[in-house]
């Protein structure tokens, strides 16, 4: 799930595959087809289904919703890795309650500069809570919970939070995944990826706060249009390509691009979203993380890497070729290797010849045909990307700055503005929703207590800025 909703959108999508009931975008149910078995990095390597895609029948009113502005369970249908690496385990944390860590580091630092911190008292832990939040519109709905657009009563400023029921988490198996999408959104901190600001919990549900993205989705936008000018299209994938590099230096592997977990802010850059099937890879002696491999079988047909459906393990290289499939499909409306038939659709990823539209220019191709090269130790990286002719223009300093203006800005007029969220949602009662009549108590179920210990967190920017305000 995303932290913002997008406008919905009137033309049907062309590319077809079963979409999830209205109202439930993110809750995916297996694909019925029979994928390669994965080979095995562990004992018991989860085997996940790649999860259906949205439709592509113009005649029919899109189902999908606001994929982003939802709590989107990941598409993950057996046990987790066992060579998935837990989280380092904090002190009990009380309930709804972010602590401070960062106090004893300021108070060293500030000593030393020379400053007398002895005559203030010591600073409290940071407390947040729900109730630091008034609660504005509800921007997203799945089956793990509600996104609601919020504000922040002592600073007025405006987010997203993402609220998770346990019982939900805990009776589909996707604690691990819970655990580790927050532990990824805390360590990464980039201009073109979602911002985790604040989690914490309570006895039954789990809370983040993220940035409120209000530009749409890209997936809206790109139906509505159609396609996108080539010069867009280079925008976005200068943009994305940052992003993706940098994930990629941290050993994360997103493995989950496409344009509806693709958000704009205000002023038309990207920002991605859900991180619900990336994984911190355990980056080899080498130090080159293209060389970590999973055989984990999960992510959405349309954007598979060849190496994902043989089942013969696959590292952050399935991250550009999901590019290469994206910046294809923002050229010419279609992904390229596209069938209503799923596996019909995975035999031509694994085969079928890479054609081009007349009109796509030489660097154009070539752009492609790197990114969309089915050896893995072939496919262009980073490195490839940011310095091939079709990107020439860019200017990678500027882009990371945000100093080059977006091609095309949304049209939203202030940071709460929700007219790119979906109507549905927001005609959603406003409340944070008890646990439904009957659900088995936390202490009832079949799971030890501390399976969301260590889940609080608070961005040492917020805190900061807390600090300053609290001394101010």
């Amino acid at each position: 799930m995303g932290q913002s909703g997008s406008k919905p959108n009137k033309k049907k999508s062309k590319r077809a595959a079963a979409a999830p009931e209205s109202g439930e975008v993110d809750t995916v149910e297996p694909v019925v087809h029979s994928p390669p078995t994965p080979s095995k990095e562990g004992p018991e390597e989860e085997q996940s289904t790649p999860k259906k895609h949205h439709k592509h029948k113009k005649d029919k009113k899109h189902k999908k919703g606001e994929k982003h502005s939802k709590e989107k369970e990941p598409k993950k249908v057996e046990e987790e890795d066992e060579d998935e690496e837990e989280e380092d385990e904090e002190p009990v944390e009380e309930e709804g309650m972010v602590f401070c860590k960062e106090e004893a580091d300021r108070a060293e630092a500030a000593s030393k500069e020379g400053k007398d911190e002895s005559a203030k008292p010591p600073r409290a832990p940071v407390k947040v809570t729900a109730d630091d939040f008034q609660l504005l519109k509800v921007i997203g709905k799945g089956s793990f919970g509600k996104v609601m657009q919020v504000k922040k009563k002592d600073t007025g400023k405006i987010y997203a939070m993402k609220v998770l029921q346990k019982e939900a988490i805990i009776h589909r198996n996707q604690v691990i995944h819970t655990r580790s999408e927050k532990s990824i959104l805390q360590q990464v901190q980039h201009p073109f990826i979602v911002g985790l600001h604040y989690a914490f919990q309570t006895r039954d549900k789990l809370y983040m706060i993220l940035d409120y993205v209000n530009g749409g989705e890209l997936f809206f936008h790109l139906k509505h249009e159609g396609k996108f000018s080539e010069s867009r299209v280079k925008f976005y994938t200068a943009e994305i390509s940052l992003a993706l590099a940098h994930l990629h230096k941290l050993g994360i592997v997103y493995r989950d691009l496409k344009p509806e977990n693709i958000l704009l802010d205000c002023d038309g850059h990207i920002v991605i979203t859900d991180f619900g099937l990336s994984k911190q890879m355990m980056v080899p002696p080498s130090g080159d993380t293209s060389e970590a491999t999973t055989h984990t079988f999960c992510g959405t047909p349309e954007y598979l890497a060849p190496e994902v459906l043989r089942g013969q393990g696959h590292g952050t290289p399935v991250d550009w070729w999901s590019l290469g499939t994206l910046v294809y499909e923002m050229l010419t409306g279609l992904p390229p290797f596209y069938s209503a038939n799923t596996n019909v659709m995975y035999q031509k990823i694994l085969s079928s010849e890479l054609r081009f539209p007349p009109e796509m220019s030489g660097d154009c191709r070539s752009f492609l045909s790197g990114l969309l090269e089915r050896d893995p130790s072939k496919r262009f990286d980073g490195d490839d990307v940011m310095q091939h002719p079709w990107l020439s223009s860019i200017d990678w300093d500027k882009l990371l700055k945000k100093q080059i203006p977006a091609p095309w800005k949304p049209p939203v007029t202030s940071e709460a503005d929700t007219t790119q969220i979906d109507r549905a949602f927001l005609a959603e009662p406003v409340k944070d929703t008890p646990p439904a009549n009957g659900a088995a108590p936390i202490s009832k179920l079949n799971a030890p207590d501390n399976q969301f210990e260590g889940f609080t967190f608070a961005n040492p920017a917020d805190i900061a800025n807390a600090g300053e305000e609290e001394d101010g």
